[in-house]
C-alpha cells in the first residue's frame, strides 16, 4: 500500500474513532430507553430507506427500545392513480370515503408496512409490523367537524400492551396508522395521521425521545434560507413562532404533534431531514445534530 493510501486509511479511521468516542455517552444515556421515530411521506425516499433501517437497527443493537411508525402517502397517492381514483383534500387531511379507505388499509398496512419489515430484515435486523388494529392498539372515533372528513379518526386511546413484549424481546415493532374505529365506526379502519400517533405512542410509553423524520431541514427562521435553522427550542417558544409567522403551513401539525409528546412527558422531541443518510444517527448521537430539538 503506497504511502498517500495509508494516510488516507489512517484518518479515516480516525474519523470513524472520533465519531465513535463522540456516540459513546449518548449510547449510555439511551440504553434500556425507548425512542418513537416517525417515517414516512416525502421522506420515504428509495435513496435512503437502507440508510434509516440501518440507523434503526443500530439503535435497537445498543439497547434502545426503538418503536418505528410509519405513514404512506406517496403510496397511496399512487395507488388511488392507478385506480382511477381523485385524491380530495380538506384542510390538508386526505377526504377517506370507504373505498379509499379500503386503498388506504391495503397500502399502510399490507405492502408499506412489510415492505418496510423486510428492509429491516435483509439489514440484519429483527422486526415485527402491526398496525393500530391489532390488539386495539388505536382506538379511535370519526373526526366530526363542520367539514366531512370521511373515514379520517381521532385517537381516543393507545394500548401499548402488545408493543411491550416485542420490545422486551429486542424486536423493532413497525406500525402503519390506521386504527380501530369505537363508537358508530365499531370494528371499522379509520385513517389517523403518522405523526400524532406517534406522538402519542411515545406519551404512553413514557419514552426518551421522538423524532419526526420529514422532508425538511427542520424548523427555518427563514423559510428562504437554509443557514437559519433552529437546532433547539423550548416548547414555550413554539406558540410564540406560530404567531411571528416563522412556524407555518406543514411545520404547524408537526410542531403541534412535538408539543403533545412535550405535554405528555416525553423528554425531547426532534424533527430532521429523513433525505439526509443517517439522519437518525447524527441527530441522536452527534454534539451538533442535524435537526430541530424541541424540549420542555
Amino acid at each position: 500500500m503506497s504511502e498517500r493510501k495509508l494516510l488516507e486509511q489512517s484518518i479515516s479511521n480516525k474519523i470513524r474513532a472520533e465519531f465513535l468516542i463522540q456516540a459513546l455517552p449518548y449510547i449510555q444515556s439511551f440504553n434500556n430507553k425507548t425512542i418513537v421515530v416517525k417515517y414516512g411521506g416525502n421522506a420515504m425516499l428509495d435513496a435512503v430507506k437502507q440508510a434509516v433501517m440501518e440507523d434503526v437497527i443500530l439503535m435497537s443493537c445498543v439497547g434502545i427500545r426503538t418503536v418505528l411508525v410509519h405513514g404512506g402517502g406517496p403510496e397511496i397517492e399512487a395507488v388511488l392513480k392507478k385506480t382511477g381514483k381523485e385524491s380530495r383534500f380538506i384542510d390538508g387531511l386526505r377526504y377517506t370515503d370507504e373505498e379509499t379507505m379500503d386503498i388506504v388499509q391495503m397500502v399502510l398496512c399490507g405492502k408499506v408496512n412489510k415492505d418496510i419489515v423486510a428492509l429491516i430484515q435483509k439489514a440484519g435486523g429483527r422486526a415485527i409490523g402491526m398496525c393500530g388494529i391489532d390488539g386495539s392498539l388505536f382506538k379511535a372515533r370519526r373526526v366530526k367537524g363542520e367539514k366531512d372528513l370521511g373515514f379520517v379518526g381521532e385517537i381516543e386511546n393507545v394500548d401499548v400492551s402488545i408493543i411491550n413484549p416485542v420490545l422486551d424481546s429486542g424486536i423493532i415493532p413497525v406500525i402503519s396508522s390506521v386504527a380501530y374505529g369505537i363508537g358508530e365506526d365499531e370494528g371499522k379502519a379509520l385513517n389517523i395521521n403518522a405523526d400524532i400517533a406517534a406522538a402519542k405512542i411515545a406519551v404512553v410509553l413514557k419514552a426518551e425521545k421522538l423524532v419526526l423524520m420529514t422532508d425538511v431541514q427542520g424548523i427555518l427562521r427563514d423559510i428562504n434560507d437554509g443557514d437559519s435553522l433552529i437546532k433547539s427550542l423550548p416548547r414555550s417558544q413554539i406558540d410564540i413562532l406560530r404567531n411571528e409567522g416563522i412556524i407555518t403551513k406543514g411545520m404547524i401539525p408537526k410542531t403541534d404533534c412535538c408539543a403533545v409528546a412535550i405535554d405528555g412527558g416525553v423528554k425531547k422531541a426532534h424533527i430532521i431531514d429523513g433525505r439526509l443518510p443517517h439522519a437518525l444517527l447524527i441527530e441522536l448521537f452527534t454534539d451538533e445534530g442535524i435537526g430541530t430539538m424541541i424540549e420542555s
